[in-house]
């Protein structure tokens, strides 16, 4: 019989529901970290909150552990990279808590608007201050959704069924998905200058964390109200806090910090901010669904194999993982590649397989290329549930398959299409297990993908790659490889370019500036 410990407080369905499988079940909460690591090595199936830390050296004396579960959607607690080295599956439940927190944020906006959280105080202490807590309507308002996904979506749904106006920003929101929602697709900055109230639903990414600081808060409309339910990372705290002070927001109503627990914190005491302790997935119904997710999903795992919203593994026999390895490592750098480099909305993927790659089980491949693909934009995506959420957004995914044997043995093409324009990528294998980027936008070349990349696109004049590499070179960034290619009749050339460590904003701005570039991308795989 194999054998679960449940390590956090979770609902009890948890438990019953491992019974109810023939699996056997311990819980013990509340555990040290040497209490965990003695014991772990008897166990099966690990099932988390976010309390428990499943470390590298957890993980190194999991001798027996096949599966995590995280009952929940951050993973922070889980070390995957370790996990995955040790061949253990870490699982989440991306999709049980969406509502909750999507109402959480719908709370958050209506005490905002309403100093429900002052006034009670106010009233409980004995006062009747009814003309100092005058509030603001929703009806007519109009709602800025930064992050248009699975809770965002809920969000602007709830908020159209208030009569406000939404207008969302996401990259990977279709217009037509966002003609289903009933909201208006904006640039960031259209959305700032637009937006009543502005409500956080994306994940840390590079391209959002501190997306709200000084210099976009000046982009907004003059006592606009800001609701996070997300990540603390999103906001530069100090900005807010000046812009509060100033009258620029009018009030921000907070679920999440920079630093949590948050014992203390700049913003409290602060007449018109309202603050919550990271509740937006405290409900009793979250709480179950959660923990019924993650024992039915563990469960399925443990017992039959099967594989449901894993974070670091696709469905593949055993037969098939040592021939798709590199082909998994190439998807996962054209999807990687394609997604950090696109900056519309997708409308549409197609993904050719040739030569080799035809005869192969792609459906992993295919869910690891979009995957990567989405990535870099949305949170909680995995090779699992790609493909669905690719669905939901209104990304048409096509595969096509041609075995014979052109300029390559074997080759994966991708062509993605935005709202703007087409861009294609091809990949193939050299000497059977090593990835190469063979064609971007039509241009030929041979580039093998390191850890940190900058992609640079200009017009193909001399002296180009000179001042590019003088650049560099005075910021005292070391270049491991140096791909180029060229297409004559366009005009436009593309450096490909491995470094040791990422560029600082200083530097990428120095490219930026030099004559003739037309795009300038740091990439990270």
């Amino acid at each position: 019989m194999v054998k679960v410990l449940i390590s956090d407080k979770m609902s009890p369905r948890a438990a019953e529901i491992f019974r109810e499988r023939g699996v056997e079940v311990d819980e013990l909460t509340g555990m040290t970290p040497e209490e965990l690591k003695a014991c772990i090595g008897e166990y099966d199936g690990l099932a988390v909150r976010s309390a428990t830390k499943a470390t590298a050296e957890i993980i190194a004396a999991a001798t027996n552990l096949k599966v995590i579960g995280r009952a929940g959607i951050g993973v922070d607690n889980v070390d995957i990279p370790a996990a995955t080295a040790a061949g253990i599956c870490v699982m989440n439940t991306p999709f049980g808590n969406a509502i909750t927190t999507a109402e959480h944020a719908i709370a958050m906006m209506f005490s905002l608007s309403r100093h429900i959280p002052a006034a009670n105080a106010s009233t409980q202490a004995g006062k009747w201050e009814k003309s100092k807590f005058m509030g603001v309507e929703l009806y007519g308002k109009t709602l800025g959704v930064i992050g248009c996904g699975n809770i965002g979506s809920i969000v602007a749904d709830r908020a159209v069924g208030l009569k406000m106006k939404v207008v969302a920003y996401d990259p990977f929101l279709s217009p037509e998905r966002a003609l289903e929602l009933g909201v208006e697709k904006l640039e960031l900055d259209d959305l700032f200058a637009r937006a009543d109230y502005i409500s956080l639903h994306t994940p840390i990414t590079d391209s959002t964390r501190n997306i709200i600081n000084a210099k976009n808060i000046a982009k907004m409309k003059p006592g606009v109200r800001l609701i996070n339910c997300a990540r603390g990372g999103l906001v530069v705290e100090q900005d807010l806090k000046e812009a509060l002070e100033s009258g620029q927001v009018a009030g921000a109503a907070l679920d999440v910090f920079a630093e949590e627990p948050a014992k203390e914190n700049i913003l409290f005491g602060m007449e018109n901010v309202v603050t919550t302790p990271h509740l937006g997935a405290s409900t009793d119904e979250a709480q179950v669904n959660v923990a019924i997710q993650v024992a039915e999903q563990m469960s399925d795992y443990l017992l039959v194999g099967s594989v449901t919203n894993a974070l670091n593994m696709p469905s593949v026999t055993a037969e098939e993982a040592p021939k798709l390895k590199p082909y998994m490592e190439l998807a996962s750098q054209l999807g990687g590649f394609a997604g950090q480099v696109t900056e519309s909305g997708i409308k549409s993927v197609r993904i050719d397989y040739e030569g080799a790659a035809a005869a192969l089980n792609t459906k992993p491949l295919t869910s690891i290329i979009i995957q990567s693909l989405l990535a870099p934009l949305m949170d909680s995506i995995n090779m699992v549930n790609a493909p669905v959420v690719a669905k939901e957004r209104g990304i048409d995914v096509t595969e096509s398959y041609n075995d014979r044997e052109e300029d390559y043995q074997t080759l994966i093409r991708l062509s993605i299409t935005t709202e703007h324009q087409t861009r294609d990528i091809a990949g193939t294998l050299f000497g059977d297990d090593r990835p190469r980027i063979v064609n971007i936008k039509g241009i030929n070349m041979e580039a093998e993908i390191g850890p940190h990349m900058l992609y640079v696109t200009n017009k193909d004049k001399p002296g180009f790659i000179g001042a590019l590499g003088s650049v560099l070179g005075d910021a005292n960034v070391n270049i491991a490889t140096f791909h180029l290619g060229r297409h004559k009749g366009a005009g436009e050339a593309i450096a490909l370019i491995e470094i040791d460590s990422e560029l600082s904003k200083e530097t990428l701005d120095t490219v930026r500036k030099l004559p003739h570039v037309d795009q300038v991308k740091p990439l990270n795989f």
